[in-house]
């Protein structure tokens, strides 16, 4: 049983974190560009992006408490990251992100293809980082696809740490999703990212059912 779970072990994902008082280099787009947190008023600008049937998602979101911080080029939609407080769902592996009080996750971000390589990933992330600490959080957990290298990029250079690994195995018809920390990460931060992203538990089992590919909103990260 053991084996076939280890010959199937996989890393979907990375988890990144940054305490907030920690000192951060600053960064220099290559496009003139303005940053604003937007809300329920922005909700077309954001389905001209997202697609027209994820209004009433939007809307959701932002009725929830989501917060949707964007980059503005020539007053045109070029970034949008989504932030929550309190807790998350992350559709692609059915879990829940349960965050403290002072706690941040950053989700759902995306770069319009014509505005990519030019750093407003990292930017719009530092924008966020800037308005987070301003109200006083401390602590932001960001994640990125392991495959995608671009995301993994932006999020470093916005100040991020990588602090484990999301490692998922198929046991026959159920899978077992696990945190695994990365070297350099210690064994309380690593148990804080259990405690946030597995509800305090060393794994979780889930069906087999593969939910990558469910939710039309999700979007992958890009620099």
């Amino acid at each position: 049983m053991m084996a076939s779970a280890k010959n199937d072990r996989r890393r979907p994902g990375t988890i990144w974190a940054l305490n907030l008082d920690e000192p951060r280099t600053a960064i220099t787009p290559l496009l003139d560009v303005s940053f604003r947190r937007i809300g329920p008023e922005s909700v077309s600008l954001l389905a001209a992006i997202m697609g027209d049937g994820a209004q009433a998602e939007i809307l959701r979101r932002f009725e929830t408490g989501r917060r949707c911080y964007v980059a503005l080029v020539n007053n045109q939609l070029a970034a949008y990251g989504w932030v929550s407080l309190n807790e998350e769902y992350l559709g692609e592996l059915d879990l829940r992100v349960r965050l403290l009080a002072g706690e941040a996750y950053i989700w759902d971000c995306f770069t319009v293809p014509a505005f990519r390589r030019k750093g407003l990933y990292s930017t719009l992330l530092m924008y966020i980082l800037g308005e987070l600490q301003t109200d006083r959080l401390c602590r932001v957990w960001i994640g990125a696809d392991s495959d995608n290298k671009a995301s993994q990029h932006g999020i470093a250079r916005a100040g991020f740490h990588l602090v484990a690994d999301m490692v998922l195995a198929r046991v026959f018809a159920m899978r077992l999703v696990c945190v695994q920390g990365r070297p350099d990460t210690s064994d309380n931060l690593v148990a804080e990212v259990r405690r946030a992203f597995l509800d305090d538990r060393d794994r979780v089992w889930l069906t087999a059912v593969e939910k990558a590919e469910t939710s039309p909103y999700r979007t992958n990260l890009d620099a």
